[in-house]
């Protein structure tokens, strides 16, 4: 019955597939119904976006897709030649398998030779592995850049990125990226191991992040727990699904086709209850489109301001009460208080300063 409703909701467009980005970016905004609902059914919400009139410039550069494949292709030449001395790994103790070869390239039968690899748990290095988890009932293919299987016994998800290490140090944003894309193989692979019969905890939880250093393409490994991440996903994923209770409450008839005009899609996309926060413009195609809603509200401010006042839905209500011009509801008491507070003591701050 689920399935039916999803399939209606998304109308007859085929139902887009999640991926490890798109997979990562659910723990970004865990309480968002719109964004909840319409990854259960599988909607594409880029061609959403650009039909309600907030096209989006998601992705990666042209430079930068260049970039990363001829860093990966690099680390992977001659056997991944190269990779292995980064890892610290040497031709005895670890081989190297490449699942892509076989000319029978069927995400199935790729996926068939991934479990039987895996299943002889022999050290190798693990190119073009395929692992599935479910999401909201449906089955996602997941492609890590490579699965290490080391010598002490334990799987390690190698992910690379061609973000640059300086000095040590990475832009925090895309490590953190990465770090929750990689915990989404880690959950993947701990859940085949299961399903094999095997111990999951053979997945360790510190992945390998592989990236340039200094802006030239000589390599370097940092290595990054991921329980955490791990922590949220699992949440999250319980959540999605569970979605059915977010469907069950949305009018009969009510769909996302996108042969819909505009403003029916709008007003479609008016039912389900956004969770906007200015985070959500890294992570979300639709997130132009739901910042134009959040125009006037709290939730514009940042999900801090929104959280510090909860129950005051308006910055013009921020302000009525601020400036005591407006009873607070019983809910708004404590925010209500706060913001007097604050505009007290930007008076006094403000009539010191000489004019």
């Amino acid at each position: 019955m689920q399935s039916n409703r999803l399939d209606e909701l998304r109308g007859p467009g085929r139902a887009k597939r999640h991926n490890a980005r798109t997979i990562a970016a659910l723990t970004g905004n865990p309480g968002c119904d719109r964004r909840a609902v319409l990854d259960a059914a599988g909607i594409d919400k880029p061609k959403l976006a650009e039909r309600v009139g907030f096209p989006g410039g998601f992705g990666q550069s042209r430079f930068a897709l260049t970039r990363g494949n001829a860093f990966e292709a690099m680390l992977k030449a001659d056997d991944c030649e190269l990779l292995r001395s980064v890892l610290g790994a040497g031709e005895a103790t670890l081989g190297y398998q490449d699942l892509g070869e076989d000319s029978d390239d069927t995400l199935s039968a790729r996926h068939a030779r991934t479990v039987k690899l895996l299943g002889q748990a022999r050290a190798a290095l693990i190119d073009h592995p395929l692992l599935t988890l479910e999401i909201a009932g449906q089955t996602v293919y997941l492609e890590p850049d490579l699965i290490a299987y080391a010598h002490r016994g334990r799987l390690q998800v190698v992910e690379i990125k061609s973000f640059a290490v300086v000095d040590g140090q990475a832009e925090s944003a895309k490590v953190s990226a990465a770090a929750v894309q990689a915990a989404v193989y880690v959950l993947a692979l701990r859940d085949l191991l299961e399903r094999l019969g095997m111990d999951p905890l053979l997945v360790d939880h510190e992945v390998v992040l592989v990236c340039p250093e200094n802006f030239a393409f000589h390599p370097v490994a940092v290595r990054i727990d991921v329980r955490k991440q791990l922590s949220t996903l699992r949440r999250q994923l319980a959540r999605l699904a569970s979605v059915e209770s977010l469907i069950d409450v949305l009018p009969p008839g009510l769909t996302f086709d996108l042969r819909l005009e505009p403003e029916q899609l709008t007003g479609a996309l008016a039912r389900i209850e956004p969770r906007y926060a200015p985070e959500c413009l890294s992570a979300c195609e639709l997130s132009a489109f739901c910042r134009q809603e959040a125009v006037g509200t709290t939730a514009a401010l940042g999900r801090t301001v929104r959280e510090s006042l909860g129950g005051v839905e308006t910055v013009g209500e921020v302000l009525e009460l601020a400036a005591g011009r407006r009873e607070p509801a019983e809910e708004q008491a404590e925010a209500a208080a706060l913001l007097r507070s604050a505009r007290r003591l930007r008076d006094e701050v403000l009539s010191e300063v000489p004019s």
